[in-house]
C-alpha cells in the first residue's frame, strides 16, 4: 500500500502487560512486519510489556494484530479502534523502554495488582456514588480538552508527577471515616491501569478503573457523551475526538503540544495559545 491508497486507514491502539524475556528481539520482530505491511505510528516494548498506536490498511491492522495475540502472554491485549482520512502519524517508530509508560516508581506491577476493570456502564454507576473519588492520570494539556464530570486534576505535566501528587493526600483519604473509592481513568487505560496499581500498592483496596479509558466510553456513544465533558485528547494529527470517536474540530499549538479550541460563535482559532501563550499561525 503506498500513501497515496490511504485515504481511510484503519488506527488501532492496543497495549498489553505481560513479561518480555527479549525486547530488543521481540522489537525487531515488530518493526520489520509494520515496514512491510505500510503501518505508522509507534509501539513501545519492554520488559512489562508493549503499547502503541498504529495505522494502516485493514488488512496489514488484521496481520500486525494477529502476530501481537500469537505471542504468549499476548493473547489478549486491550485494544481500540477508529478511522482516519490519511496517516494520522508521519513515519514508524518501534522502541524499547525500560517501561511502557512511564510511572517511575519501582516494584508497581500493573499486570497482577491493577485496580478492577469497569465497564462504561459500571462507571457511571461507581461515578454517581458520592463517596467515590473520581482521578483524571492524564497530563494537565489533555485534561484541558476534556474530563469526566466532578473528575480531580492533579495538573501534572508527566506520569511521573503522579505518585508525588497522590503521596501528598493518602494519609488524608486514609483518615477519613469511611474508606473511600477510586475511579480512576485515562485515555485508553494503560496509564490507569498502572496508576491503579501504584495506589494499591499505598494500601487502598477499592480501586477502579474505566476499561478501554475514555476512548471506549465515547466509542460506544455516537450521539451524547455520557458524563464526558468536552473532547479527548489523542497524540496524533487528530489532535481530540468527541462521541463515536469523530474527529473534534480542535487545533494544536506547535509551541507545547496543547490542543486550542475555536471560538464557540465565530468558529475561528485565536490568535494565541490559551495554555504557553505563543502565537498561533
Amino acid at each position: 500500500m503506498t500513501e497515496n491508497d490511504s485515504n481511510d486507514l484503519h488506527v488501532m491502539a492496543l497495549y498489553c502487560f505481560a513479561p518480555v524475556a527479549d525486547p530488543e528481539a521481540f522489537a525487531a520482530k515488530l518493526r520489520h512486519l509494520c515496514e512491510e505491511l505500510a503501518v505508522k505510528g509507534t509501539l513501545l516494548i519492554a520488559t512489562e510489556g508493549l503499547n502503541g498506536t498504529v495505522a494502516g490498511s485493514d488488512a496489514a491492522m488484521v496481520t500486525l494484530l494477529s502476530a501481537i495475540t500469537a505471542t504468549p502472554g499476548f493473547e489478549n491485549p486491550m485494544q481500540r479502534h477508529s478511522r482516519s482520512a490519511g496517516y494520522p502519524f508521519k513515519r514508524l517508530k518501534v522502541k524499547v523502554k525500560k517501561e511502557i509508560v512511564t510511572l517511575g516508581v519501582p516494584g508497581v506491577d500493573a499486570a497482577s495488582q491493577h485496580g478492577t476493570h469497569l465497564t462504561p456502564e459500571q462507571w457511571d454507576a461507581l461515578c454517581a456514588d458520592p463517596d467515590t473519588i473520581i482521578i483524571d492520570t492524564r497530563n494537565d494539556y489533555e485534561v484541558a480538552i476534556g474530563t469526566f464530570k466532578g473528575a480531580l486534576d492533579p495538573h501534572t505535566n508527566s506520569f511521573t508527577a503522579f505518585p508525588a501528587w497522590f503521596d501528598e493526600r493518602a494519609a488524608q483519604w486514609k483518615s477519613a471515616a469511611k474508606p473511600p473509592k477510586f475511579a480512576m481513568f485515562c485515555t485508553g487505560g494503560i496509564r490507569c491501569e498502572k496508576a491503579t496499581a501504584f495506589v494499591k500498592s499505598r494500601g487502598f483496596d477499592d480501586v477502579f478503573h474505566l476499561e478501554g479509558g475514555i476512548l471506549r466510553y465515547l466509542e460506544e456513544r455516537t450521539e451524547d457523551q455520557g458524563l464526558f465533558e468536552g473532547d479527548c485528547f489523542v497524540f496524533d494529527e487528530r489532535v481530540a475526538l468527541g462521541a463515536g470517536l469523530e474527529t473534534a474540530a480542535i487545533g494544536r499549538c506547535k509551541a507545547c503540544g496543547g490542543g486550542v479550541r475555536p471560538d464557540a460563535e465565530t468558529g475561528e482559532m485565536p490568535g494565541e495559545c490559551p495554555r504557553c501563550g505563543a502565537e498561533l499561525g
